[in-house]
């Protein structure tokens, strides 16, 4: 009874969607004399899109990646090293935040938040260097918007129109790229649509966070954003899904989870894995850890579907391809892959320490 499309950014020279926001603002930076850009990646994906936009523009692209998708994913750190980036572990003695950090915990695995601060500390300190990020903030999810106008012209193409539409969700970029375009046509009249946001029930950041003003990094040196937050301090678990390991979700996805037009749920990883390693069964591609929670939260509206035997349309983002992931697919087929959970101890204590704001 259900129909389920998906929308596959996986074809891209970095393997995701990140390239549609990498190339604008490796542009704009171009534009204004910019020589070199700083910036974080989680499994590698927006660092390779970042190091292959740089190369299109001549711009020196310096990546610092979270240390523990550092060591899982060596092909991904030779991809950008391959389009001229140079590839840092973060946390790293390069920088005062790295160096913090990394004296109160020597093996400390890392988190988006870490590599952030250490990103944006370079830049802060060089006048040819700017900071770019691939999520998270507004002009982000606008480049990334243009997933689901492909996906509104193509069901127009189609003759049909998805009653659901499934996202995976760290820092909000392919969710709302491919969801923002059907809640604006929503909110303009058109038919109504559910959607479902799907995160690591180890970083829940929409199901277990604050809804709170907060820092987009764990070193204090961003502008605080209105956001759900696990707290900026907050180190999630060494997942395989590196992209989705981020104390916070963009304001815009938080705005309309506070506004109830979207809903959300959790995952764990080996359920999302046996749901990504189906669909590559089915359909000859084999997804990113992190689409494979797209996949799961998919496949789940379907047998829904069948369970109340009612027919409904299904898209999802199918956001990047796993080809750069093996080493998490060999050790789910070893039975080596493990769900994970979060301290609820270092959760309470970074929530604790979100920033007080009061009102003007």
């Amino acid at each position: 009874p259900a129909r389920i499309y998906y929308k596959y950014e996986g074809v891209s020279p970095a393997g995701s969607h990140k390239p549609n926001t990498a190339v604008a603002q490796a542009f704009y930076n171009k534009e204004a004399g910019v020589k070199r850009i700083t910036t974080e990646t989680g499994a590698g994906q927006w660092g390779s899109a970042l190091a292959f936009a740089g190369s299109l523009f001549g711009i020196d692209v310096q990546v610092f990646m979270v240390r523990v998708s550092y060591d899982q994913k060596p092909y991904r750190r030779a991809l950008m090293e391959t389009y001229g980036a140079r590839c840092v572990p973060s946390p790293s003695p390069e920088t005062r935040s790295g160096r913090a950090v990394l004296e109160k915990r020597a093996d400390h695995p890392g988190s988006l938040g870490i590599a952030i601060s250490e990103a944006v500390e370079i830049a802060a300190s060089r006048d040819d260097t700017k900071y770019a990020l691939g999520s998270v903030l507004n002009h982000v999810l606008l480049h990334q918007t243009v997933i689901g106008q492909e996906a509104l012209a193509q069901f127009e193409l189609a003759n049909d129109y998805p009653d659901v539409v499934v996202g995976c969700t760290g820092g909000g970029s392919n969710f709302a790229g491919i969801v923002f375009p059907f809640l604006g046509a929503q909110l303009r009249g058109r038919r109504s649509v559910r959607i479902v946001a799907v995160e690591p029930a180890a970083c829940p950041s929409l199901t277990r966070g604050q809804y709170a003003y907060d820092f987009g990094d764990t070193g204090h040196l961003t502008p605080l954003a209105k956001m759900h937050t696990l707290g900026s301090t907050f180190t999630p678990p060494g997942f395989h899904a590196g992209g989705l390991r981020y104390h916070g979700m963009a304001p815009l996805v938080s705005h309309i989870k506070e506004l109830g037009l979207i809903e959300a749920r959790a995952y764990h990883q080996v359920t999302c894995f046996e749901a990504g390693v189906q669909f590559a069964r089915a359909e000859g591609i084999l997804p990113a850890p992190e689409a494979n929670h797209a996949v799961r939260g998919a496949i789940d509206e379907a047998l829904r579907c069948k369970e109340e035997g009612v027919s409904r349309a299904i898209l999802f983002n199918l956001c990047g391809h796993g080809h750069f992931d093996m080493q998490a697919y060999i050790d789910y087929f070893a039975g080596k892959l493990t769900d994970q959970s979060y301290d609820e101890a270092e959760l309470a204590m970074a929530l604790a320490g979100l920033p007080s704001v009061k009102a003007a």
